[in-house]
């Protein structure tokens, strides 16, 4: 009969991964940073409770090993869709999630959770170079999947070796593993800009010129409402009601100065509670315009009509940022068309033709379309830019006129836990710029 021996299982070094471990009834638990005070306290811990159960793991130290994959993210989408809300609405962080766990579970759903490893990681991550992600973007998926097993493992639903193992998948580097990198985004030219200004609706219109003024990012500006200004003094400040970094309570007042002012004052509204940039202004505006360039007089059925109780899509009360970004895409394609196509475009249309060869010339342009699909990209591409870059040619503006530090301090770059003092100047140097070029 085997001697009984009354030595405890060994605090360890795990070499690979710099974690202490400890091994017991067989099965590894990783405490932490070996030799650190925290990872030595989990060992007491965890010692005792095996102890105290006869030397055989408890139930809470037991995680299930018939979990598979598909049950792990569907018990994690329920926690994700309860975590990340704010005021009872999803955020973005929810629809990244999204996006990071579908090629896990298109590859790995059926697989049991407790075996997912490093192997299997480095799968994943191979499919999202394959379709053609940016490094950055891999990254933060790869990342957004290690959180979701960091959740998993504090509940008990895989055993922890599993986040161990993911932790030592390193990240991909820059200028590796031959993936591409995310394309930098500069400031806009100033003549981009300008042609673009007429071929947008008037609410677009003045959130771009708000956003070269001020440096405010797209969000900001569509979100802007009466009851977030504070007029009171020379220099407006607008404090967004939600923005990028309220959940670490920094807080983010935007400077606006006369020139802004007077782009303001047109949308102000009795309603201090309604959003100042809203797509039924747009719509009515654009109306009033088609009715005006008629050829022909309203008749008195048309001038009857009345609108629709429940049209199918009714305009929204405000733009968000994807919105904003659209129309200014339909804004660049309008400024700057491709050569051809609105060469033939123009045949197409011209007036002295007949409806065949009219009907012709327009089925011809569909079939060049079609042939040319790549080349039409290309050019809307290089010629489209987007709301944030507004953001960077202010920032650049700014740079260059009084410092990298207003600039910083304008675009709401501080850190949070900056002194009361600097604090106190950043934002009188702010408010002084904006004064002078806002």
């Amino acid at each position: 009969m085997p001697r009984l021996t009354q030595k405890l299982p060994s605090y360890r070094h795990h070499r690979a991964s710099g974690q202490a471990v400890v091994v017991l009834s067989g099965k590894a638990f990783y405490l932490g940073a070996h030799g650190t005070k925290t990872s030595k306290a989990e060992y007491d811990r965890l010692i005792a409770e095996w102890l105290a159960h006869g030397r055989r793991l408890s139930t809470s130290m037991e995680a299930p090993t018939d979990l598979t994959v598909n049950e792990l993210l569907l018990a994690y989408w329920t926690h994700a869709e309860a975590h990340y809300t704010r005021d009872g609405t999803p955020t973005r962080h929810l629809a990244n999630i999204r996006d990071a766990i579908r090629p896990l579970r298109a590859l790995y759903g059926h697989t049991r959770a407790a075996d997912f490893g490093a192997s299997a990681f480095k799968t994943v991550r191979k499919a999202m170079i394959d379709a053609g992600l940016c490094r950055n973007t891999i990254n933060g998926r790869l990342g957004k999947i290690r959180s979701m097993l960091r959740w998993a493992t504090e509940e008990r639903l895989v055993p922890a070796d599993v986040l161990h193992e993911l932790a030592s998948v390193k990240a991909l580097k820059r200028g590796r593993d031959g993936v591409r990198e995310t394309e930098l985004v500069g400031p806009v030219p100033d003549e981009r800009v300008a042609a673009v200004l007429p071929c947008v609706s008037t609410p677009i219109r003045a959130m771009i010129e708000l956003q070269r003024l001020t440096g405010m990012r797209p969000g900001e500006a569509t979100a802007m409402r009466g009851a977030d200004l504070d007029r009171s003094g020379d220099v407006w400040v607008y404090s967004p009601e939600r923005h990028k970094s309220d959940h670490l309570g920094k807080a983010r007042p935007i400077f606006i100065g006369p020139r802004a002012q007077d782009i303001l004052r047109a949308w102000l509204v009795a309603d201090p509670s309604a959003y100042l940039f809203r797509p039924v202004v747009a719509v009515e505006a654009r109306n009033t315009s088609r009715r005006a360039a008629r050829k022909t007089p309203m008749t008195p059925s048309q001038n009857a009509r009345k609108p629709k109780r429940n049209p199918k899509r009714p305009p929204r009360q405000r733009y968000d940022k994807n919105s904003y970004s659209q129309a200014v895409a339909r804004g660049c394609q309008l400024a700057f068309p491709h050569p051809e196509e609105s060469r033939r475009r123009a045949e197409a249309k011209d007036k002295g033709l007949s409806k065949d060869q009219r009907r012709k010339l327009w089925e011809e342009l569909k079939a060049w379309r079609i042939e040319h699909r790549a080349d039409l990209a290309d050019w809307h591409r290089e010629h489209r830019w987007h709301p944030n870059q507004l953001r960077h040619s202010a920032a650049t503006a700014i740079r260059q006129r009084f410092g990298l530090e207003a600039a910083q301090t304008v675009l709401g770059h501080a850190r949070a836990d900056i002194t009361q003092v600097y604090a106190e100047r950043d934002m009188a140097r702010a408010a002084s710029v904006m004064a002078e070029i806002g």
